[in-house]
């Protein structure tokens, strides 16, 4: 069976999953929802790791935990997630030095079946591929990248899309935030 992976232009779909969050609330789990960033009008960033307890997943999660403040600057609800349980991602920011202060929820996916809807599940053995989605406001994806699960994504590349996509505008390649945009003279 072929995954069919969600693309750009799709909604991102509806989803209620338990979430492992930042301490700053007051508690350990909460509900993430698929509407909470709509409510706001704020962009989403969802990215996807294999499984915890692993080599090159916490770089990235520690990398992306780094530049929260960029996400939040442009209106952004950051969100991680895998298909291990609640119970292991509070384990494993238990343990792990680099993950214990993390700013952003750590989505449960234990039934898998978010990451089957966006076609992310590996065939094998049935884990998230690294995935990386952005989606506006209104709910539809507007960027994805997915990595093959050795190797790690570059979070600075998913921030320079993330602004490119905010300007509305035709951006030329290696373009940057602050640089001119490509306008169209009629």
């Amino acid at each position: 069976m072929e995954n069919r992976i969600l693309s750009v232009g799709s909604k991102f779909p509806e989803f209620k999953k338990t979430a492992v969050v930042s301490l700053q609330f007051g508690k350990e789990f909460d509900t993430i929802t698929s509407e909470c960033h709509k409510k706001d009008g704020q962009w989403m960033v969802f990215f996807w790791w294999p499984k915890d307890f692993t080599f090159v997943c916490p770089t990235e999660i520690e990398e992306f935990n780094k530049n929260y403040e960029e996400f939040k600057s442009r209106n952004t609800m950051l969100l991680g997630g895998s298909t291990d349980s609640e119970f292991v991602h509070l384990a494993w920011r238990k343990n792990h030095p680099g993950l214990k202060n993390l700013k952003f929820p750590m989505v449960a996916d234990t039934s898998k079946s978010l990451c089957e809807e966006l076609g992310i599940l590996e065939a094998e053995e049935k884990i998230a591929y690294r995935a990386t989605y952005i989606v506006d406001p209104e709910g539809t994806i507007r960027w994805v990248s997915l990595n093959d699960l050795s190797i790690g994504r570059n979070i600075h590349e998913v921030i320079r899309v993330l602004d490119a996509l905010q300007t509305g505008e035709l951006t030329p390649c290696n373009w940057e935030k602050g640089e001119d945009v490509i306008k169209i003279v009629e």
